[in-house]
């Protein structure tokens, strides 16, 4: 309720941020009574690192793709939602890291799609090359993720997190929110895993 200037009461034209909705795992989106517009974004999965032996040194994983959209959902009542999780990081010779998984928003009139970032490969793998970034498609912003290093280096970051590091000579620090794993770093280890995906749904009057 507002009061006017001639002291009299109304019904206040309420508008604006309302609610938001955060989704760490895969379920479905469903359109609170009154909300005309969402904002959404998308982030997925970061790549998984690489193993690193007693010779040579597994690369980092890349970090996965960002979306943003801003949606009319007057006439939409639900959407599902995907989050992808992170990839695991290599845990041997000749192997790769694991792809961060796809994270999505489809209400069936749109559709905002991100894919994860590709994982590093092992010590021993040929070409020792560090993760591409996943993609995205869809918003009104697109963002690709960061690639990942090989060797000396950095884990690829994303939009929303960054990427792993190689913290000791056997332990390396996983990815965040869509960030890359690490590989690299003396002495045998696994890789890191990539940092999940996440899908935040900001809800307007």
């Amino acid at each position: 309720t507002k009061v006017t200037g001639d002291m009299t009461s109304g019904i206040a034209d309420e508008s604006g941020l309302t609610s938001v909705q955060t989704f760490t795992s895969s379920g479905t989106w469903t359109r609170p009574t009154g909300i005309t517009k969402v904002m959404v974004e998308v982030q997925a999965g970061g790549g998984g690192g690489g193993y690193s032996n007693a010779s040579y040194y597994g690369s980092y994983g890349g970090g996965g793709g960002y979306a943003k959209k801003l949606i009319d959902v007057s006439s939409i009542s639900s959407s599902t939602i995907t989050v992808g999780s992170g990839g695991a990081g290599d845990t041997g010779s000749f192997g790769t890291g694991v792809t961060g998984g796809t994270s999505s928003y489809a209400d069936g009139t749109n559709t905002i799609t991100c894919t994860g970032g590709v994982g590093g490969t092992s010590a021993e793998n040929n070409p020792k090359t560090g993760g591409s970034g996943g993609s995205a498609t869809g918003g009104d912003i697109n963002v690709s993720g960061g690639a990942g290093d090989y060797h000396y280096g950095h884990a690829g970051s994303s939009f929303m997190g960054s990427g792993g590091a190689a913290t000791t000579t056997t332990t390396r620090s996983a990815g965040v929110l869509g960030g890359g794993g690490a590989g690299f770093g003396v002495g045998v280890a696994n890789g890191s895993s990539g940092g999940p995906g996440i899908v935040i749904v900001t809800e307007y009057k």
